[in-house]
């Protein structure tokens, strides 16, 4: 669409495909394709066919049946053109459904008709609400045993909060389902043929009129509060027309205040179609949608985008990916118009870049593009930037907010098999950690181990098995060791002489003074030589000395903190002195005073805040507990409850999975370090005792 006039705009929609892990995302994105004509052969995600979905063309994807990546595409309805972003239902992907949602306009919220809503639904939605999403739901697979549309319903208004208001009912359930009634029309659909693009409207069957009335009426007094002109016409008894009924709905929807839901089973290829009109007639194209950024030449002051094409352009990289086609940066353009070889402006870095090549995604497909303008969804090739940044045309600087990013999680240390694989998995932590902002690498200054940090433990193993296929670097995995440290817990006075006679200039110094614990800090020096003791330009020596004991450890071999050295005292030689002897002396008083002044092993304390659906709160408790916890609070708000903690980093190790097993993957955590504390002393026996056997 270059050049995009208003009412070209007007016709455009952008919306992500979200929902809990297994609801059906991929197959009805596939389902969507093949109906709106942009494939041809309907392939299923578990790729039994040797083909897999079209959004799922990652091998692994194809091998789990998974979606592990957020991949876009494009296709047209009834002349609207369509931006589809299929996102991962598995909350260790959860930065993909969060960028995605950052840059779309509306998005279909997925539900199973079996599960209902569970706690990737609840995740979800609680994105949708932070950006502000419109959302349909489509209650799937209607024809599985077990599947309850009307309870799922109630779980939305009641676990969600949503005004959930049914637009369709079933016609027969689990393996009766043939198809649903159109509330709005009144009449029975059904899907016939080999993919059901046989789509029929007819008269609604005797047994379901019933249902349909009232199911009906509660819909109307529901849409009937979004517009007045329905209200009239229903309290006057006159007719009521369909396009009343849109209206209103489409009002309540754009309103965030009212959730359309719609049914149907996409394997069985039933619904589709009705969910692409509504898609078309409830959801915000992007002039529905206030888009701002800030202005940066004037104070950061906030400004309204329009989506006009001669208006300074205006956009968003919200993902970046190495594909076969090289470095490519998913954009949204919120303002003006953008060209093929125009230069652009990196409003972070102030860097000027050539759109060099410009085209639309099809899952890992290209269609290169002319030029592109307000409200697309379009990937760049060979720009150097970082997810979240903002470009314009040089004309305005403007900054748009970027999206929320999760803290990391969990760890796991790498280690390459060889030198090969370990220049191979340098290049592949890189770029995985450049394309995903949840995935963390850091080299342990103490240990001289790789750490990656993830959302969680499937997060990392896709990761290392992507090193692994991808960049040909095979790789152990292993747990990080914790660090801990060590700390003094008395004072203990020192008078040490370091002396050395070899022929010729020999080594002297003294020093004297006390160690004793620090409450606050790490590590404090103090000089209280008087008269010269020793001389001003050894002081210096006796402090480096006394810093490399701290580095090197104590009686178990980890850093040194929490301890003030004093200095008061000491003794010099006219020649045999030097840095290198004060150095020494510093040394010999550390070690003869540390070993006195009863060391204790400390560990590092994390806070920890578990978010979890109050019915677990018990068993967040319990796991907490279990893991030498200290609960701080507790909190509810609504149906959920938020649990405060400290605890031992050492314990929490494979947290995140006993966390999900125990609340049926509802809950959520964030860690952060908070401080260091004793160890207890038969576990510190056991660690320094583990800690000596891996030195030797």
């Amino acid at each position: 669409m270059p050049n995009n006039t208003e009412e070209q705009i007007a016709l455009l929609r952008n919306i992500g495909i979200s929902a809990h892990i297994d609801s059906g995302k991929t197959t009805l994105t596939e389902r969507i394709l093949f109906y709106t004509r942009r494939i041809h052969a309907i392939h299923d995600v578990k790729g039994k066919d040797g083909v897999g979905a079209t959004m799922d063309f990652m091998e692994l994807e194809k091998e789990r049946g998974i979606t592990i990546q957020s991949a876009a595409t494009f296709c047209s309805w009834d002349d609207h053109p369509i931006n589809i972003i299929d996102t991962p239902g598995h909350v260790d992907f959860t930065i993909e459904v969060e960028r995605a949602l950052r840059v779309l306009d509306g998005a279909v919220l997925v539900l199973c008709a079996v599960g209902g809503v569970q706690s990737q639904s609840v995740t979800v939605d609680r994105q949708m609400v932070r950006y502000n999403v419109p959302r349909i739901a489509f209650i799937n697979k209607c024809d599985r045993t077990g599947a309850d549309p009307l309870r799922v319903v109630r779980q939305l208004q009641e676990k969600l909060n949503h005004n959930a208001v049914l637009l369709q009912v079933p016609m027969g359930m689990e393996k009766d389902h043939k198809g649903v009634i159109d509330l709005v029309a009144m009449k029975a659909l059904t899907f016939e043929g080999e993919h059901g693009d046989d789509f029929t409207v007819s008269e609604i069957p005797p047994e379901f009129m019933e249902l349909a009335h009232q199911k009906r009426e509660e819909m109307l007094d529901a849409v009937s509060l979004f517009s007045d002109v329905l209200t009239e016409a229903i309290l006057a008894e006159e007719p009521i027309t369909e396009d009343m009924i849109h209206d209103a709905i489409r009002k309540g929807t754009l309103a965030l205040e009212l959730t359309p839901v719609l049914m149907g089973s996409a394997y069985k290829n039933k619904g589709v179609q009705p969910l692409l009109d509504a898609v078309i007639r409830y959801l915000p194209s992007p002039l529905d949608i206030k888009n701002e950024a800030l202005d940066l030449e004037h104070g950061e002051e906030q400004i309204v985008l329009a989506s006009q094409a001669d208006m300074p352009m205006v956009m968003l990289a919200f993902k970046l990916e190495v594909s076969r086609y090289g470095q490519l940066t998913y954009v949204r353009i919120y303002q003006g118009n953008l060209n093929k070889g125009d230069t652009i402006v990196n409003t972070r870095t102030g860097k000027h870049v050539k759109a060099g090549r410009l085209g639309r995604m099809h899952a890992d497909e290209m269609e290169e593009i002319e030029s592109a303008a307000a409200g697309d969804i379009v990937a760049l090739f060979g720009i150097d930037c970082a997810s979240g940044d903002t470009f314009t045309d040089g004309r305005v600087r403007y900054a748009m907010t970027s999206m929320h990013v999760p803290a990391p999680v969990i760890s796991l240390a790498v280690k390459p098999k060889d030198k090969k694989a370990e220049m191979n998995m340098g290049k592949a932590l890189a770029r995985f950690s450049k394309e995903d902002p949840t995935f963390k690498v850091f080299l342990d200054p103490e240990t001289s181990e790789t750490i990656i940090c993830g959302m969680g433990e499937l997060h990392l193993d896709v990761y290392v098995e992507r090193m692994r296929r991808e960049y040909d670097a095979e790789i152990e995995t292993g747990m990080p060791r914790v660090a801990y440290r060590e700390s003094p817990t008395r004072r203990v006075d020192f008078n040490y002489t370091h002396k050395k006679q070899t022929g010729g200039a020999g080594q002297f110094g003294r020093v004297a003074g006390f160690l004793e614990p620090l409450a606050d800090g790490e590590f404090e020096f103090v000089n209280e030589v008087r008269g010269g003791a020793i001389p001003t330009e050894y002081i210096s020596a006796c402090e480096k000395g006394f810093k490399a004991c701290l580095a090197k450890g104590g009686f178990a071999g980890f850093p040194v903190v929490g301890a003030r050295v004093t200095i008061n005292d000491g003794a010099s030689h006219a020649v045999d002195s030097s840095d290198m002897a004060f150095q020494q002396a510093a040394v010999g008083a550390f070690r003869e005073a540390y070993g006195k002044s009863g060391p204790v092993l400390l560990e590092p304390i994390m806070k920890v805040v578990v978010e979890t659906p109050s019915e677990f709160q018990g068993a967040c408790l319990g796991s907490l507990n279990q893991r030498r916890g200290l609960i701080l609070s507790t909190s509810e708000d609504g149906a959920f409850s938020a649990v405060e903690a400290e605890v031992p980093l050492s314990e929490m190790f494979g947290y995140s999975t006993v966390l999900r097993s125990s609340t049926q993957g509802k809950a959520e955590f964030t860690m952060e370090f908070s401080r260091y504390n004793v160890v207890p002393k038969a576990l510190a026996e056991e660690i320094v005792k583990k800690e000596k056997e891996n030195k030797k």
